[in-house]
């Protein structure tokens, strides 16, 4: 499996056979990449012919667009503003009602404090400087404003509700951002068994827009160009079937230059979130 400098890395039978071989000796996926990298793989191509050998795509969120301009989401009806297929993006308008965003940022903003990312050494959480917005999460179901929403947002994304985590409400203020980052649980990491055993991988994202900046903060898609301009009560929703940067759902939060944008976030589990 060791390559030469000039040699192509690329997934062959005999690489994708090693890779289940040890597996199948019980060897972990970071045993594997420290191997792979070893024989001169880069990290990012490792990951993937370990990622696309050992677990198959798996289903995700998917919204009955076709050509419609507009979903029946149940209590509402939803504008179809923008959708691409690689990476699944969609961006819809007239998700939440302009009450809803201010009740919503009404009721979170008492329980707000700075917002923590997952810890993917202990599958815990923790402070992360390229992080620095204001949140609180609801759980699911909390009160009738919540509840109405989350089943909304079922009917819509055509996913079950015990599948969503709870909502979460953020706060932006001026030079507050969240760099560039992936949703999924990396399986490379010793938290993420911890993590899984909750409602299995994140398979979507759906960021509501609550408020908008008088500047910035647009949610960025590194990998495809692309920029989604907070709007109130518009959303953006991805989704990434195998926890891998093939996906290509690498996406951050801009910095806010002036005034503030609220968000709630729906991530999107395989199964129950528990």
């Amino acid at each position: 499996m060791r390559l030469s400098p000039d040699q192509p890395q690329r997934v062959t039978p005999q690489v994708q056979a090693w890779v289940r071989t040890q597996a199948g000796l019980g060897h972990s996926v970071a045993t594997m990449l420290k191997a792979m990298r070893a024989a001169g793989w880069q990290t990012d191509v490792a990951r993937g012919v370990i990622a696309g050998t050992l677990k198959a795509p798996v289903p995700v969120p998917l919204p009955v667009l076709g050509s419609a301009l507009r979903i029946d989401a149940g209590d509402r009806q939803v504008d179809v503003l923008m959708q691409m297929s690689q990476p699944h993006i969609v961006v819809f308008g007239n998700v939440l009602g302009d009450d809803e965003c201010s009740a919503l940022m009404e009721a979170a903003r008492p329980r707000l404090s700075r917002s923590l990312t997952v810890a993917v050494k202990t599958g815990g959480e923790e402070l992360n400087d390229d992080r620095t917005s204001r949140g609180m999460f609801f759980t699911r179901g909390e009160n009738e404003l919540v509840n109405r929403i989350e089943a909304r947002l079922a009917r819509l994304l055509d996913w079950p509700v015990e599948n969503g985590e709870g909502l979460q409400v953020l706060q932006y203020l001026p030079g507050a951002e969240y760099k560039p980052h992936y949703d999924y649980f990396d399986p490379a990491e010793p938290g993420t068994p911890t993590i899984l055993q909750r409602g299995g991988q994140r398979v979507a994202t759906l960021i509501l827009y609550l408020s908008a900046p008088e500047a910035g903060g647009a949610t960025v898609f590194p990998d495809v160009g692309l920029e989604v301009a907070p709007q109130r009560g518009h959303a953006v929703f991805f989704s990434y079937d195998q926890p891998h940067a093939s996906t290509l759902s690498l996406h951050g939060g801009a910095p806010v230059l002036a005034g503030e944008k609220w968000v709630a976030t729906k991530w999107l589990r395989e199964k129950q979130f528990i």
